[in-house]
């Protein structure tokens, strides 16, 4: 019987071990179970809207087609995710296609010759940077093979403000081809359509190893842009900015099919070109020899920015806003060549420190001004317009300037407003010589800046519409009026579009919907409208956060510009947040509009 119960007590004993250990792995099997299950998104086109719901699954993300936002918007709602929107006909199907980066090929045999061709090679290779780009690490290949067929009729020319940049834009599939047709007058027309074709492009997948290139396969767009100067200027002389920075804008504006990059190059704080005709200019007025611009750099940019579909115009600024890397004249034997320079209280001479104006009555002033257009018109197209500054004025610089005051008296001027702005006028038309005589004709547009020279009362006698183009930063109603005097205007309106503005008291930040919903002036002539720009003066900024203040808000005057919509910026939104996620696979830190939540759920966030 002892036996017998001491074998009963170690069976119970066996069994409580075996309850407990299946016990143990029950819960261990719970644990592992709840570790293993996640929550993931998946989107859905509904009603032109991308509507987000979460899945159980035991993968972290959703892998699947229906786990990217950038696939669902792609063909959601009639514009799907293009910016800006094509202002002719659109038509985009909800059909996507897969397809590898290598097996992608050109066909550029029906361009009108072969610069065009070579244009197109270049501009090929710049898309298909910008593909590899969303394949980070890496993309799968695939079977089926892109032709991209482009086909223009104008010979090669470079891009100005007459320059035709309408396109069409055709995909479709067969078999395992997908077909790509690009028609377009011109090369830029053509690397605009080039453009939206990479908007249509996608990836879905793994952002840890391989993602999957889809594109829509199904589309027809007719489009071109409403206004032909679509700009972007930024101020490289108040912080130096390095070449690498600015081509990185320029890739930003090519993206958003903004075609002129306005270069602000000089001011009375720096002159960082290093021009080989003027080399003292850079000498005495770069902030160090490694805060410059070479000659050669600056040719480069030029056919950078060239093969994105930009323009570049230069500006010397002029007569104000010129001191630093002026200054060395007097020790040469030309005498002051710029008055006022650096020169304190800075509130008696000029409207912000460092003071500086170029001294009007010296000859050697536009001696030396000629030196710096002939090495500049040497670099830019025939043709291309310049920019030369002409605000702000201080007149108290020049009036409180004994050689100047002299020299007005022994010239019968009087020293009252009209006597400085005779003068004024006089140096822009000696200007305006120099620059003829270098580039052999008087062909070239001329911009100013909108001053006391520009009102509308008084510009007819000082400058010659045949000859300026006004770029109006001052004034709601000043581009009406010098339109309906016969006047050609770019707008910069500094209440909407100065971008450094709401970081220096007492200006306010411009959001971009303000900017978005800016209308252009309606005029009589509209043609004498050219367009608009945004611009970043630097004195609040370095490169440090100058991609954060310019991007997204300067690509919401490219869709002002492109399609001058009638819908506001609600509308928009949705496209508008998934270009600045765009701008940010472009490598540029585009500052965020919106809250996540908002961004992965349309429509549901309206924010003001």
């Amino acid at each position: 019987m002892a036996g017998c119960a001491l074998m009963a007590g170690v069976i119970l004993l066996y069994l409580i071990v075996i309850m407990r250990q299946n016990s143990y792995v029950a819960a261990d099997d719970v644990s592992d179970t709840t570790k293993q299950l996640y929550f993931v998104k998946s989107y859905k086109c509904i009603n032109n809207t991308c509507v987000v719901s979460k899945l159980s699954s035991i993968e972290k993300e959703n892998n699947g087609v229906d786990g990217s936002i950038d696939v669902c918007r792609l063909t959601c709602g009639r514009y799907g995710s293009l910016w800006p929107k094509p202002s002719v006909d659109t038509t985009i199907r909800n059909s996507i296609i897969e397809f590898g980066i290598d097996s992608v090929k050109f066909d550029t045999s029906k361009m009108a010759d072969q610069l065009s061709r070579e244009y197109m090679s270049e501009a090929s290779q710049v898309f298909i940077s910008s593909l590899k780009k969303l394949c980070i690490p890496n993309c799968v290949s695939n079977a089926i093979t892109p032709i991209i067929s482009i086909t223009t009729s104008n010979p090669f020319d470079y891009i100005k403000l007459t320059t035709n940049e309408s396109y069409s834009l055709k995909i479709n599939t067969e078999g395992n081809s997908l077909f790509i047709n690009i028609e377009a007058k011109t090369v830029y027309g053509a690397r605009n359509g080039l453009e939206t074709l990479r908007q249509l492009v996608a990836t879905y997948g793994s952002s840890l190893s391989e993602k999957k290139l889809v594109m829509a396969s199904d589309v027809q767009i007719s489009d071109r842009p409403i206004y032909a100067y679509r700009g972007f200027m930024l101020d490289t002389a108040r912080h130096y900015f390095p070449m690498s920075t600015i081509k990185r804008h320029i890739d930003a504006m090519a993206h958003s099919k903004l075609n002129v990059f306005h270069w602000h190059a000089t001011d009375s704080h720096s002159f960082p070109l290093d021009l080989p005709s003027a080399p003292l200019m850079s000498k005495y007025g770069a902030y160090s020899p490694d805060e410059k611009y070479s000659f050669q750099e600056i040719k480069d940019l030029l056919r950078y920015a060239l093969v994105r579909g930009v323009r570049i115009i230069i500006e010397i600024d002029s007569p104000a806003h010129a001191g630093n890397g002026w200054q060395w004249g007097k020790e040469f034997g030309f005498g002051d060549m710029a008055v006022c320079v650096n020169k304190g209280p800075w509130r008696k001479y000029c409207l912000q420190p460092p003071c500086g104006q170029l001294n009007p009555i010296n000859t050697n002033t536009y001696k030396w001004l000629g030196k710096i257009y002939k090495d500049l018109i040497k670099l830019l197209p025939k043709g291309e317009a310049f920019h030369m500054g002409g605000d702000e004025v201080a007149l108290n610089c020049w009036n409180t300037t004994t050689e100047i005051i002299d020299w007005m008296k022994n010239n019968s001027l009087s020293l009252d407003e009209e006597g400085y702005l005779n003068l004024w006028s006089q140096f822009h038309t000696n200007s305006l010589t120099e620059y003829d005589k270098e580039v052999g004709d008087d062909n070239s547009d001329i911009i100013v800046w909108s001053s006391a020279l520009t009102e509308p009362e008084i510009i007819e006698k000082y400058l010659d519409k045949k000859r300026y183009t006004v770029e109006a930063w001052e004034g709601s109603n000043i581009p009406v009026e010098l339109v309906k005097l016969g006047y050609k205007v770019i707008i910069a309106s500094q209440d909407v579009y100065y971008l450094d503005h709401g970081f220096w008291y007492p200006t306010n930040y411009h959001t971009w919907k303000q900017i978005y919903n800016n209308e252009i002036p309606k005029v009589d002539n509209p043609n004498l409208i050219l367009g608009a720009e945004t611009c970043m003066w630097s004195e609040y900024v370095d490169d440090n956060g100058i991609d954060s203040k310019v991007w997204p808000r300067a690509a919401a005057l490219a869709e002002r510009l492109w399609s001058n919509p009638t819908t506001n910026a609600v509308s928009a939104e949705y496209r508008f947040l998934q270009h600045r996620e765009r701008l940010v696979t472009l490598g540029l830190k585009a500052d965020t509009v919106t809250p996540e939540w908002c961004f992965i759920h349309d429509r549901e966030c309206i924010l003001d």
